[in-house]
Formats: C-alpha cells, sequence, structure tokens
C-alpha cells in the first residue's frame, strides 16, 4: 500500500496564497498623505510598520539585530586553541603516566623534555613536533591536533571540509593539496588574463566534490570563494593580536608540515587580488563564552554580513531602494521561512501598490494618489462615517439614493429592506452569466426547448443576481464646503479630520447624488478654491489668518452659478474671523478680530442667506470667544451649530448636507435631519 506524505511548499511564493489586500494599506497611506507626508514617504512608512496581521520593516529589522547581537554576545573565537589545549594536556599526561612506568635514563631525560614545554600552547606544540612519543595513546592524541588544525584551516575556506575530512588518509590530504595547487593555478591564469572556460571546466571535472555549491562558471567560483576567504580573515581580524600570533605558529603544524598553509596563503592572495571589493580589512567584537573553531568562527562571521547586508536592505534608506533588493534565501536561512514569506508578501504589496494604478507620477517625476486611490480612500471614508451614523442609538445605515427620484443610471446589489426597482436587464444577465459558469456552457451559444438541452430553460433567479436601480433625489443642490486650512488646525490636531471630512463628502456626491455641485473651499489669510486631490495633499503652513469673508465671497460666487440648485453652506473652522479682503482686493489682517473685519463677514453670511442657503458651523475647538461668535453667525440666518468631537466631524458635516440639500427621500425637508440625530438646539447627539 502506497502512501503520500505532504510537506511545506518551498519552491517559491505559495500558489494557493490569497492576493495581497491594498485596502487597508491604501487607507494608511491615505492618512499619511492628509497628515502631510509625501505618498512615497507614506508608502515606506506602510510598509516599514506592517499591517493588522502582517510584520513589517521594522520587525524583521529587529530581529536580524538581534540574531546579531546574539551571535557577538553567545561566542568567542579561541574554539580551536581550546581544543588544541586539550588535546595536548591528554597527550601529555598519558605520556608522563608511560614515562612514570619505564626505568630507564631516557625516560628520565624525557620527563625533564616534558615538564619543561613553554606556557604557550602554540610553541609546546611545536617543540612537540620531533618528540619521540612513547605512549601510543598520547601520539594519537598528538596526531590528531594536527589532523584538527589541518581541517580547521580547510573549514575556514571550504565549508564543511572539517566533518568531511575526518579521519582522512594520507590520499586524502594529498588529494586536497592538488586540488588546492590545481585551484590556485586556475585563478593565477584567470589573474593574467589567459582564457579560463576550458581550465574551469576540467577543474570542475577533476575536483567538483569539493564544491557543493555547484558553480557554473569561474567567476561564480570566485565570488563564493571570495566571500568565504575575505570572513575568514575579518574573523582573524577579530582576534587578540596574542591568539593570532598563537593561531599562526600552530597553523605550521597543519597536517604535520607547513605545506598546507603555505598553499592557503597563496589562495588568499589571489582571491584578494580578484575581488579586492570583498570587506577584507573589518572586524568584529565575540563576547560571549563559547568557543568556535576556526571554521565554525568563519561562519559566523559569514552570518553576521548576511545579517549587515540584510539589515541594510530592510532600512531600505539608500537611492532607488525596492524591497526586490532583500535577498530571500539570506533572510530565510538566518532568521526562518516564515520571515522570507513575510518580505516577500511586503515586496508583493509594494509592487502592486505601484502597478495597480493608485500611485501615479507627476510630470516633475513626483509620486502622487491617483484619481482611483481618491475615489477607494473617499469609498472606505464614507464607509467609516455611515458605521459611526447607524452605530447612534435609534439610527440605521438608509442605503436609498432617493426613491421618489430619477433613476441615476447606476444599479447595486439587493439588499434586506430594499424597496427600489429591479435592474431588471442587469438582474438576468446575472442569472445568465452565473449559470453558464456553473455548467461550463457558452451564455452566448443558446439551444431551444426542453428535448434539445436548453440552457436557457435551466436559468433560475437567485437573490444574489438581483440589482435594485438607484435613483437620485430630484432636488439639486450647490454645497459648499468651508475648510479653515489655518495653522492653527494642524497644530491641535484637526488637519486630518478635516481632510477626511471633505474626502467623505466628495465621494458621497460623487457616487450618490451625481447632480449636486460641490465645491471646496480652503480659507487661511486667504481662500481659495481646490479640488479634491488638491486639498488631500496640501501641507500645513504658518499662515497667519482666518478669512471667512473671502471664503464666503467664493461660496456666494458658487451659489450664484448654480440658481435653480438648493444652496448648503457648511462651514469648519476653529477660530474666529481675523482677515478679511478690502475692496482693493488686498488681505486686512488684525487680531483679536477687528470690527470691521467682523462687519464684511456678517454682511457677506447675510448675502449667503438672501440666496437662500442653509448654514451650518462647525465649531471645533472649545474657545468661549469662538462658541458666541459662531452662535451669533448663526441666529442671524437661521443657521445651526454644531460642535462635534474630532472623530464625529465627517458624521457631522455628512448628516448636515443630507438634512440640508432639500426635499428628502422620507417625504419631509427634514427627513434626513431627524433620521440623523439632529438636537432640538443644533447640536450633534
Amino acid at each position: 500500500m502506497s502512501r503520500t506524505r505532504y510537506g511545506r511548499y518551498v519552491d517559491g511564493p505559495d500558489p494557493l496564497a490569497p492576493p495581497v489586500d491594498l485596502a487597508e494599506a491604501l487607507e494608511a497611506i491615505g492618512e499619511e498623505v492628509m497628515s502631510g507626508r509625501s505618498p512615497e514617504r507614506a508608502m515606506r512608512e506602510f510598509l516599514r510598520r506592517g499591517g493588522r496581521a502582517q510584520q513589517g520593516l521594522d520587525d524583521l529589522a529587529r530581529r536580524v539585530a538581534e540574531r546579531r547581537r546574539e551571535i557577538l554576545q553567545r561566542h568567542h573565537l579561541d574554539g580551536t586553541m581550546q581544543e588544541v589545549r586539550e588535546l595536548l594536556d591528554q597527550a601529555v599526561l598519558a605520556e608522563r603516566k608511560q614515562l612514570a612506568r619505564d626505568l630507564d635514563d631516557d625516560a628520565r631525560f624525557a620527563e625533564m623534555r616534558i615538564g619543561n614545554l613553554p606556557q604557550s600552547t602554540a610553541a609546546a606544540v611545536s617543540e612537540l613536533s620531533d618528540y619521540p612519543w612513547r605512549s601510543s595513546d598520547a601520539r594519537e592524541a598528538y596526531e590528531q591536533i594536527k589532523d584538527l588544525l589541518g581541517r580547521e584551516l580547510l573549514d575556514q575556506r571550504f565549508a564543511g571540509l572539517k566533518q568531511a575530512l575526518e579521519g582522512a588518509t594520507d590520499e586524502d590530504r594529498k588529494r586536497i593539496n592538488e586540488m588546492l595547487d590545481d585551484l590556485n593555478n586556475l585563478l593565477e591564469a584567470h589573474r593574467s588574463g589567459e582564457p579560463t572556460d576550458d581550465l574551469f571546466r576540467d577543474f570542475m571535472d577533476k575536483h567538483g566534490d569539493f564544491f557543493p555549491e555547484n558553480p557554473q562558471s569561474i567567476d561564480e567560483l570566485m565570488d563564493a570563494l571570495a566571500q568565504r576567504s575575505a570572513a575568514a580573515q575579518r574573523m582573524l581580524n577579530s582576534m587578540t593580536p596574542e591568539q593570532r600570533a598563537e593561531l599562526m605558529a600552530l597553523s605550521q603544524q597543519a597536517f604535520g608540515s607547513p605545506d598546507l598553509v603555505n598553499q592557503l596563503g597563496r589562495l588568499d592572495d589571489n582571491l584578494r587580488a580578484l575581488r579586492p571589493g570583498e570587506d577584507w580589512d573589518g572586524s568584529e567584537r565575540f563576547e560571549g563564552d563559547q568557543g568556535l573553531g576556526l571554521g565554525d568562527g568563519t561562519g559566523a562571521v559569514q552570518d553576521l554580513a548576511e545579517l549587515d547586508d540584510l539589515a541594510e536592505a530592510l532600512a531600505q534608506s539608500y537611492a532607488g531602494a525596492r524591497l526586490d533588493d532583500v535577498d530571500l534565501d539570506q533572510l530565510a536561512r538566518q532568521l526562518g521561512p516564515e520571515a522570507a514569506v513575510d518580505a516577500r508578501t511586503l515586496a508583493e504589496l509594494e509592487r502592486a501598490l505601484r502597478n495597480s494604478g493608485y500611485l501615479r507620477r507627476t510630470s516633475d517625476g513626483q509620486l502622487t494618489l491617483s484619481p482611483k486611490a481618491m475615489r477607494q480612500l473617499g469609498k472606505a471614508l464614507l464607509r467609516d462615517v455611515a458605521d459611526r451614523m447607524s452605530a447612534r442609538p435609534g439610527q440605521r445605515d438608509q442605503r436609498q439614493a432617493g426613491a421618489a427620484g430619477e433613476p441615476s443610471g447606476a444599479s447595486r446589489e439587493w439588499a434586506f429592506g430594499d424597496t427600489q426597482p429591479w435592474d431588471v436587464t442587469r438582474t438576468v444577465t446575472n442569472a445568465v452569466l452565473r449559470t453558464a459558469s456553473a455548467d461550463g456552457a457558452d451564455p452566448a451559444t443558446p439551444t431551444r426547448g426542453p428535448g434539445s438541452g436548453s440552457r436557457l430553460s435551466g436559468i433560475r433567479l437567485d437573490l444574489r443576481d438581483v440589482e435594485v436601480a438607484e435613483t437620485e433625489s430630484r432636488t439639486r443642490a450647490a454645497v459648499a464646503l468651508l475648510a479653515d486650512t489655518s495653522f492653527s488646525m494642524a497644530m491641535d490636531g484637526r488637519w486630518v479630520p478635516m481632510k477626511r471630512t471633505a474626502l467623505a463628502l466628495h465621494h458621497l456626491i460623487r457616487t450618490r447624488f451625481r447632480g449636486d455641485h460641490l465645491e471646496l473651499i480652503g480659507f487661511g489669510r486667504t481662500a481659495r478654491t481646490m479640488d479634491i486631490e488638491e486639498l488631500t495633499a496640501l501641507d500645513a503652513l504658518w499662515d497667519k489668518g482666518t478669512n471667512l469673508h473671502h471664503a464666503l465671497l467664493l461660496a456666494n460666487r458658487h451659489f450664484r452659478r448654480h440658481p435653480n440648485a438648493q444652496p448648503v453652506l457648511l462651514v469648519v473652522t476653529d477660530g474666529e474671523p481675523t482677515s478679511h479682503l478690502t475692496s482693493s482686493g488686498e488681505t486686512w489682517f488684525s487680531y483679536p478680530p477687528s470690527s470691521l473685519t467682523v462687519a464684511c463677514t456678517i454682511r457677506e453670511l447675510e448675502a449667503a442667506g438672501r440666496l437662500g442657503a442653509r448654514t451650518t458651523f462647525f465649531r471645533l475647538g472649545e474657545d468661549p470667544g469662538l462658541a458666541r461668535f459662531v452662535d451669533q453667525m448663526a441666529r442671524r440666518v437661521d443657521g445651526r451649530v454644531v460642535a462635534p468631537e474630532l472623530d464625529d466631524l465627517g458624521a457631522a458635516v455628512i448628516g448636515s448636507y443630507l438634512g440640508d440639500r432639500g426635499p428628502s427621500a422620507y417625504g419631509s425637508p427634514g427627513g434626513y435631519q431627524s433620521m440623523w440625530g439632529w438636537g432640538e438646539r443644533g447640536s450633534w447627539v
């Protein structure tokens, strides 16, 4: 009976993984843009922080830093010296025991020689190189020292050879020397400019089993060797001068002769000349208590170099940085496969943001939010406003776009409670497409009659197919949203809520009340009309002055351009008017507010009242002077004053717009007002 075993999919990205969700990223980027950051920087900030269920670059960079710190704090580089010292002590102890049993004079001289060994491990090993060992155990321990040194030196340049050569014979050592000689000849030929393609192929045919990474060209071979050799040099640089001197002296005893050290020195010289860009002069400070041998120490230094490369790639602080620069194989080696999956997801998210049409470059090369992104942001903000409004006691989210109005030409999926007429054409089309996709048939070539396998006769309507026709109220509105853009709005944290409100209102009018005319007017020291993209990207400037007079002039001009529409005036401000336009068109500024500025502002507000504008002031902040002024202004034109919390500003503005735009779908001019919860004195409840 055969069995099938399944494991984790490791061959690239998961083919069954869902596509990345851009909604959360776009919302976060929009918030950053509205607070004054550029879209490029906002995207970088989101990728750094990550999402609700997604690790960001900062999390990965923190784990890289922790891994680096762990390597340095756990290990030290004296592991080979400690192992050699232990083997030397074993050899000396075994020899002393043997000499104690021997009674000849030569044994006494040998005891004196053993007893006078230098304190230096390297000097003691060198002193015993020609010692005639009497104990077989002592001789074996000393031979292990020479074998260990040889394997460690090779493991520094060729990872894994320490284990592979354990118990190696003289024939194996001969093969090693032959490989090193051929390798140096190949590299020296390449240094001199000779053609080396054939030499490389011959070399790999003969010695390829020493290179499990299987390089496909001499450049790949040199890259792998140079990275390891440079790491070995950095490891030596990280040792104390005393440790380096001991190691150099010990290295002469590798495999019982200096031949191996000479070949490896020749290899290092060739690689340094061929790859001068590698870091040959760096060093690290290991402070732990776990000793590392030469090979493992070199591997640790290589790990540190990989972690440094990852830290730089994850920081994304260099020009032209992209998340595709992060080496996922390195990340998986250092932090595990889950970290590589997180980095791959972030790279896909970055790629999707750049390719989805949400970001676009202007003629001057600046990255901006596209109209598509503005629509998506407006939709999300409007949904948030609807949630806040429908969450209040006694209220619900009304989905009607004007039940007694004219068809807008748009339709949407039916939802429980809808009373709009069905869009029959789209409903039937949905049913046909759903049925055709279910049985694999082509809906464009139906057959007739039940006997001929009619597909049309098998169509059944489902609630999922039903679409209702949206309608617009017959009343048109000319809406002017006057948004205070003085510096106090940004200084007191009201900048982003103001922009969110404008974007949500803009989206509502563009999608549900297409016949209404919206004018966005920002007023600081002066006022000007703006499109939604300009207002969303507006930076906070140190602009003294609140020129409500100028803003009302622009609003009244907007109302006069649309004489058949109901004027709706919405004013969001956190300060009394401190500037106005003179008859010559210049700006007059005075703080505290002058009586002339107040008189000009009131005169223009009353002009809006004579045009029939329904006016609502949205007072931000608790300034008593502002409260008195706004209350007096509202009474002059029979308007309302709302003092919402910042989080409720959008709901307050949109609720006022729905109540003021004219006869509603609910049968009375105040239908929206009562539905959205206006209090008796005009404050938000």
